[in-house]
């Protein structure tokens, strides 16, 4: 016997991911949603577009040649509200301070780059600019995701 099968195993949780190898028509470095279970096989689906800066995923997917190739992709933090657990600097210019508990929502580039964006209060609501700032993905480790009700 020559050991396990590298190309079997548990296929990782649905979610948001970063591609590192093309599939098909997808490219590396791209943002996709996966999903381990569905009416074919387990596959990945692009955005088709973003509300209020959430990225909607198209309802056809690409199907995963193998459980192994699932491995080569990237896992993100899922999109949301969040609190900013320790501040931080939106890059090294440090254009943008994000004090500690800031709210925030995470958000991504189409090439899975995270966007960090403040709330802001106006009128009585919390409203979202019309943009935000890219951020590092190691700087995503100082946010901790806020329950919302109503939020999926």
């Amino acid at each position: 016997m020559s050991g396990a099968d590298p190309d079997v195993g548990p296929l990782p949780p649905c979610g948001l991911y970063r591609t590192t190898a093309a599939l098909g028509d997808i490219p590396s470095g791209r943002l996709v949603s996966f999903h381990n279970h569905g009416d074919h096989r387990p596959g990945v689906f692009l955005p088709t577009g973003w509300i209020h800066h959430r990225a909607q995923f198209s309802s056809v997917g690409v199907a995963i040649p193998s459980p192994g190739w699932s491995r080569t992709l990237d896992a993100l933090a899922p999109e949301g509200v969040y609190r900013v657990r320790e501040s931080f600097f939106c890059c090294e210019r440090q254009c943008r301070s994000f004090d500690r508990d800031l709210l925030v929502q995470l958000a991504y580039t189409p090439e899975a780059a995270p966007v960090v964006l403040v709330f802001i209060a106006r009128d009585g609501a919390l409203v979202l600019p019309a943009q935000g700032n890219l951020v590092d993905r190691a700087t995503v480790a100082r946010l901790s995701p806020v329950q919302v009700s109503g939020w999926t």
